[in-house]
């Protein structure tokens, strides 16, 4: 299975990275293409296995799946040049670039995914959605498999795309903020910056394990915390009078205006 990726830009050589790591693509089945050979010299120093090429039909000569990790205005120019065979499986991360759109480039008996991951894929961590167009179950399958080694994978209707987009690949610069704002209150408090950072972001952490190893709730883990009279619940209500809740389901309707 051979995997070509077009673009070695921050998510182009993030996924680079995670299929070199992971068990179903070897690094020496992956193929990265990039205009600029720089990008390409500082993947292959990482993983000298990986094959990089500045050329676009190059790269995507023998591959199986063609993953365009371009801008989304590029993706008309990329597309104009490769010309795709039928076998071959495109795989786009470019946001709001929809299966209408790139039918008209690829045509309409082209196998097609569309794929938004997070920053977070090049710690093996992203969480990645996935729809999917004239795929079989096989090829879906096989999709989930690589992404599911780089994070947590999900397989969605394209018309949840959007939404699901602000959830995660917008929401995790919200996740972010919370830790710097959290950071700034400690500092505060008297402790220094990288020890604050490191017990925030940790602590982040641990909730996250919290829900996805227990499939629990939210206000479960809350009302574990929230010892009557305590200091949590001080702060929890604080946040709620402050419009914590209000301020987060707005951050991420504003990110489909």
């Amino acid at each position: 299975m051979k995997v070509a990726i077009i673009g070695a830009g921050n998510m182009g050589g993030a996924i680079a990275r995670g299929l070199a790591q992971g068990t179903i693509i070897p690094a020496s089945d992956v193929t990265v293409a990039d205009p600029f050979s720089g990008s390409l010299e500082t993947l292959q120093a990482d993983y000298p296995e990986i094959n990089v090429t500045t050329e676009n039909p190059k790269a995507i000569k023998d591959a199986d799946i063609v993953i365009l990790a371009v801008k989304p205005w590029l993706i008309d120019q990329v597309l104009s040049v490769i010309h795709l065979t039928p076998r071959q499986v495109l795989v786009s991360i470019a946001g709001g670039v929809t299966f209408e759109q790139l039918v008209k480039s690829v045509g309409p008996e082209q196998t097609i995914f569309r794929l938004i991951p997070n920053t977070a894929i090049s710690q093996l961590e992203s969480m990645t959605l996935i729809s999917s167009r004239n795929a079989s179950k096989e090829q879906e399958q096989l999709m989930l498999d690589i992404f599911n080694e780089l994070g947590l994978a999900m397989l969605i209707p394209e018309s949840q795309m959007a939404a699901t987009t602000a959830l995660t690949s917008c929401g995790i610069a919200y996740v972010l903020k919370y830790i710097q704002a959290a950071m700034q209150a400690g500092i505060e408090l008297g402790i220094y910056p990288k020890n604050a950072q490191k017990m925030v972001a940790q602590s982040v952490k641990g909730a996250a394990s919290l829900i996805l190893n227990n499939d629990t709730h939210p206000s479960v883990e809350i009302d574990k915390v929230c010892t009557p009279g305590g200091m949590t619940i001080k702060g929890i209500n604080e946040l709620e009078h402050e419009g914590f809740d209000s301020a987060i389901i707005k951050a991420m309707k504003a990110c489909l205006k």
